[in-house]
């Protein structure tokens, strides 16, 4: 959760996947089957695996009845192509990748969906070249990052008569390729640099797709994780249509609060309640203490009106049926820190009596007072789930702007979580909104004169109106972007499809149970397809 804002929530359940599949000529989505749907594939030594790809809905023609099997393929048709076969779903990202790919143009969702889970990478600085024919050895390449395969470092190629012309980069993937004989060359030639025909891509991708240890992972379903939306800034109504757009399966609203008096205050919203049922949502209600550090303090060293607290809120869970717990205390009192811990020991206990789930949402521990509250191992203990709050690496008055979530930073924080934390306890809070910073200098540090909290859908909105084009930062794995506004300079490090997906494929690689989302309806809706391509494709091991 935004440290400044004053709140938070927590996840559970299984997150809905689609694919969504779509072609550049007619058929648009979903081929109706025929025999021969191309008029000049009779020739073609392909023709049955052009027929067979074009009836799974993974390649097309060049226009309607023609698919040109002796052209060359480009860049964009191929890639296009193995999106589809890998059951991904194209991507319309707000921003851009590359110069050269407009996003009025059909394959631009395919290459930025390619892009976020690392199958491709461009030509130049900030370019793609989507037109260029794609080379044998490009294909190789291409073909051994898709299914996961690693580059033949060791072994050696086979007496290809042209090997001397495979370039240095791509040798340990012709190699590969060799090896599981997708490519393999014709009359002791790989030529490396010549075009990919579409006809030998068609009857390479069709080996790869009936590669007998692979060909049973497309159909498998997806491990669940949890997928925590929290409640801020929306009505209930608003919150309900926001959860119906989203991968969201455990529902967070701001329902129960700490009162200066130590009272527990219930905002419990019985319409909300019941639609979560009706739609099979889980509920886990956020308990929040407001920030206030003295009225924290004087619930928590007393251990009379913890345990007061404590039975008010499990009648509370009882009485709504809730399924969980989310605890969001903040600015709690270093000093409070075995109070605290005594506080989740307690809770944990009951709610477990009564069947429900506790969450307890943590900040990264950066060695200050904000975390010195937070005994991690304590808390992994008793707690069913801890939440990682992976935002505020830079923070509204910071003296430096910066970042809300650079990747190194979260998995930083991550890497030290799990240390007391295992795997499976651990839930990943990423943002759904950002930071436009009014600036000076411009040096690696930058110092902030006031920043601005915005929702994702803002940050579009900014980039539109001050046509300003973000640059990619390898290190930070986000893009960058200044513009002036009113004669000041402004900079925003964008939180995006790619960016986001890229700190969810770092955090699945880790095993952990979920994600959690501050806050719903501060995100663009292509954001779920990127996470959802993420879910599928991370699903996948081609052993």
């Amino acid at each position: 959760m935004n440290r400044r804002m004053n709140t938070k929530i927590v996840l559970l359940l299984t997150l809905t996947l689609f694919v969504y599949i779509s072609c550049k000529f007619q058929p648009p989505i979903l081929a109706i089957k025929q025999a021969n749907p191309f008029q000049d594939i009779d020739a073609s030594y392909a023709k049955d695996e052009i027929v067979a790809l074009y009836n799974d809905n993974i390649m097309t023609g060049i226009k309607p009845n023609i698919f040109a099997p002796a052209q060359s393929i480009t860049r964009a048709e191929f890639l296009a192509t193995l999106v589809r076969l890998l059951r991904l779903s194209p991507v319309q990202a707000k921003v851009p990748a590359y110069s050269d790919v407009s996003s009025s143009l059909w394959y631009y969702g395919y290459i930025q969906a390619a892009t976020e889970i690392g199958l491709a990478t461009g030509t130049g600085p900030g370019t793609f070249s989507p037109n260029r024919p794609l080379s044998r050895q490009e294909a190789a390449a291409w073909i051994v990052r898709a299914f996961k395969q690693q580059p033949d470092l060791t072994s050696t190629l086979p007496a290809y008569r042209d090997q001397s012309e495979v370039a240095s980069w791509a040798l340990p993937y012709v190699k590969s390729v060799t090896k599981l004989q997708f490519m393999v060359g014709h009359e002791g030639f790989f030529q490396p640099k010549q075009p990919l025909s579409r006809q030998e891509a068609a009857s390479l991708l069709y080996r790869v797709l009936h590669h007998k240890p692979w060909n049973g992972e497309f159909d498998d379903p997806i491990p669940p994780k949890i997928q925590l939306g929290w409640q801020y800034g929306q009505t209930a109504e608003q919150y309900e249509q926001s959860i119906l757009k989203s991968n969201v399966n455990v529902m967070s609203p701001r329902w129960f609060f700490l009162e200066g008096s130590g009272r527990l205050h219930d905002y419990t919203d019985m319409t909300l309640l019941k639609w979560a049922k009706q739609h099979n949502k889980v509920v886990w209600a956020m308990l929040g203490n407001s920030f206030d550090m003295e009225a924290t303090h004087n619930l928590l060293s007393s251990q009379t009106e913890t345990a007061n607290f404590t039975r008010s809120l499990i009648t509370l869970v009882q009485r709504y049926g809730l399924q969980g717990i989310n605890v969001d205390f903040e600015n709690i009192h270093p000093d409070d820190r075995s109070y605290f811990t005594r506080f989740i020991k307690q809770l944990s206990e009951q709610m477990h009596e009564a069947g429900a789930i506790l969450s307890v949402n943590v900040s990264p521990e950066l060695g200050t007072d904000w975390t010195a509250a937070f005994d991690y191992e304590a808390i992994g203990q008793y707690a069913d789930y801890v939440v990682l709050m992976g935002y505020d690496e830079h923070w509204s008055g910071s003296p430096y702007a910066g970042s809300v979530a650079s990747l190194p930073w979260v998995r930083s924080g991550l890497d030290t979580l799990r240390q007391d934390v295992p795997n499976h306890k651990i839930i990943l809070g990423l943002p759904f909104y950002n930071r436009d910073w009014r600036i000076k200098g411009n040096s690696t540090s930058v110092a902030a004169i006031a920043s601005t909290d915005i929702t994702l859908h803002e940050q579009s909105n900014l980039m539109h109106s001050f046509k300003f084009r973000p640059v990619w930062n390898d290190k930070l794995s986000q893009y960058i972007a200044t513009y002036t506004s009113s004669g000041a300079t402004q900079r925003i490090w964008l939180e995006d499809s790619r960016s986001l997906s890229l700190k969810y494929q770092m955090a699945l690689k880790q095993g952990i149970a979920g994600f959690a989302y501050w806050h719903i309806g501060g995100e663009t809706p292509e954001i779920w397809t990127s996470l959802s391509n993420a879910d599928r494709y991370f699903s996948y091991s081609f052993y």
